[in-house]
């Protein structure tokens, strides 16, 4: 691991201004918080920062209720306090579902709500320094487009990038339409999730839209939406394994019909997938196998699979069908 600045915030303000500090020689700033993705990275000298910035002890751990009935994150929160807290967990399963489907138990207790989010893509080429990576360095190319793409993007990717977001809990945070709250050298504002990750067009090393020195402080939730939400996951093992594709759905039947639908997808591009052609199509259709089946062909209508992952658009239409009848049973 290469030598690194450190330095510990004692408030927002403090690891803001840090950050947007002129950048020591040697490589850019980064905030830590639990570490479970960057310290990796910074042994595989993936990530090879001349300054970290420790925000683990700022006051953004609290899990707090919002006018309204909504309900707000801090960025500290750990994943498993999120994961037990009786409110998300009743008024959110979704959420709490797609935490506990995501790493490790250990690893949990360690990751929090802002790293989640923020957390690089699991690429093997990304991680291998003598492979080709634009994310890695921009302009070097791609390995993986005709490399082993088995867990790859098959929606939303380019000639420039083929690697897929990561996080469990993102997908769900899609689904349920929360807001990323941040602070940064500009003041404060909020963005809608489903827009804060980007696709990766000819920069993919540019993944979501924080400003230079902008820090995640909370994620809001909305007031719990209407009828029932579920968590499903493909992968290669039954724990601690990134999805090959997962979907995050909510759907509220009333007098036969589908009155509320959210999808979201996962393991399947650059940023959580939110399927906004099918909820149109599921909103007012009889809940049965033929609207699910055509939710899911809307869904991956435009799926452009790999060399190696052709798979992956026939498992997550499967698993979007099989999680859509799941939640029109009658409870």
């Amino acid at each position: 691991m290469r030598e690194f600045a450190y330095l510990r915030a004692s408030s927002v303000a403090e690891a803001v201004a840090m950050m947007a500090a002129t950048p020591p020689d040697g490589g850019p700033a980064r905030y830590l918080a639990g570490g479970t993705n960057l310290v990796d990275l910074m042994r595989e000298e993936v990530e090879r920062p001349g300054r970290v910035v420790d925000i683990s002890r700022l006051p953004l751990s609290a899990v707090e209720d919002l006018p309204g009935g909504g309900l707000r994150l801090g960025a500290l929160a750990g994943n498993t306090k999120v994961a037990a807290d009786p409110r998300v967990r009743r008024r959110y399963p979704v959420l709490a579902r797609a935490i506990l489907a995501g790493a490790s138990p250990q690893l949990r207790n360690r990751a929090t709500v802002g790293g989640n989010l923020l957390q690089r893509t699991r690429c093997r080429y990304f991680y291998d320094t003598a492979a080709a990576c634009n994310k890695r360095v921009p302009g070097a190319g791609c390995d993986a487009l005709e490399g082993f793409n088995r867990a790859h993007a098959v929606l939303g990717a380019s000639p420039s990038c083929v690697a897929v977001h990561p996080s469990d809990m993102c997908v769900a945070l899609a689904a349920l339409d929360a807001t990323v709250n941040l602070t940064g050298p500009r003041g404060a504002r909020s963005v809608p999730f489903t827009g804060f990750h980007v696709l990766p067009g000819r920069t993919p090393q540019v993944e979501t839209v924080l400003r230079d020195g902008e820090l995640v402080t909370s994620v809001d939730l909305p007031p719990a939406p209407p009828g029932r939400g579920a968590y499903a996951k493909v992968r290669d093992r039954a724990g601690f394994a990134f999805a090959l594709v997962s979907t995050a759905a909510l759907l509220h039947v009333e007098d036969g019909r589908i009155v509320f639908a959210r999808v979201a997808l996962g393991g399947v591009a650059h940023k959580p997938w939110r399927a906004h052609a099918a909820e149109d199509l599921l909103t007012g259709a009889v809940p049965d196998a033929s609207a699910f089946a055509r939710a899911a062909g809307v869904a991956l209508a435009e799926a452009r699979p790999l060399r190696h992952n052709a798979v992956k658009p026939v498992l997550a239409a499967r698993l979007l069908r099989r999680t859509l009848a799941e939640l029109a049973r009658p409870s």
